[in-house]
């Protein structure tokens, strides 16, 4: 089933297009990276798909009222500011403002399973303002998680984490994919985007340029037009590896 479609999105600057007529869709069970190098228009594409930024061309989110385009999808965005020190518990609460029916008892299930998801079972009562600023990143990512949407939007999730984090959080995302929910994620580390998305699209000068599986999307070619960079690509048991070697440009 889709979840998320774009028709011809384009977003502008003045008259230099930042997203340039971009058409796709995502359907459940898919990790969808979102890949591209700075100033490509990744984060430019999440906004605009959420209806946060004005745009043409038609996005299926953006054409949902307020209130149940936040029961359709989560929004992660880039910035991570905690503005007030409030506790990990209340935060990821927030997650579930756009569910005001839901019940105190599905509240509360609903944000316990967030916290077990990203391993902050034990950060239950800290205040948040407190924590690292990778903490503070993983507790971000729970309050999403606590809206509980079939679609969940991410920019850049992963940066700044240690690689332990990084990778949990990469398979929470799957996980997520796995139950016929979908993620749609900006990732600048191509390892792991090869690693755990199901599909990558990229990026370059706000076009899409490719779409497919990893395998697929990291051609030498696209990684040299693209990236400027050349890399190794292999399967193994554990999943794909790649690792940029070089620039080429």
């Amino acid at each position: 089933m889709s979840l998320l479609s774009l028709s011809h999105l384009t977003v502008r600057r003045g008259c230099c297009p930042v997203v340039d007529d971009v058409t796709l869709t995502v359907s459940g069970g898919e990790f969808v990276g979102l890949i591209g190098p700075n100033g490509a228009g990744k984060t430019t594409l999440l906004r605009a798909a959420m209806g946060l930024l004005p745009h043409d061309g038609q996005s299926s989110l953006a054409a949902l009222p307020a209130r149940l385009r936040a029961r359709a999808a989560a929004f992660l965005p880039q910035s991570r500011e905690i503005a007030w020190p409030v506790s990990v518990e209340a935060l990821v609460e927030l997650g579930r403002v756009p569910h005001p029916g839901a019940g105190a008892e599905a509240d509360r299930q609903a944000v316990d399973r967030a916290l077990a998801r990203m391993g902050l079972q034990g950060y239950r009562g800290r205040i948040a303002t407190a924590l690292s600023g990778g903490e503070q990143a993983r507790v971000l990512i729970a309050r999403t998680l606590a809206q509980e949407t079939p679609l969940l939007l991410a920019d850049e999730p992963v940066a700044g984490l240690d690689p332990e984090s990084q990778i949990r959080a990469m398979q929470v995302f799957a996980a997520l994919a796995a139950e016929g929910r979908a993620v749609v994620a900006s990732i600048h580390d191509l390892g792991l985007a090869a690693r755990h998305c199901t599909r990558l699209v990229m990026l370059a000068r706000g076009r899409l340029v490719a779409d497919g599986a990893p395998a697929v999307v990291l051609t030498p070619d696209n990684l040299a037009e693209v990236f400027g960079v050349r890399a190794y690509f292999a399967q193994t048991p554990d999943g794909p590896v790649f690792q940029p070697l070089g620039v080429i440009r």
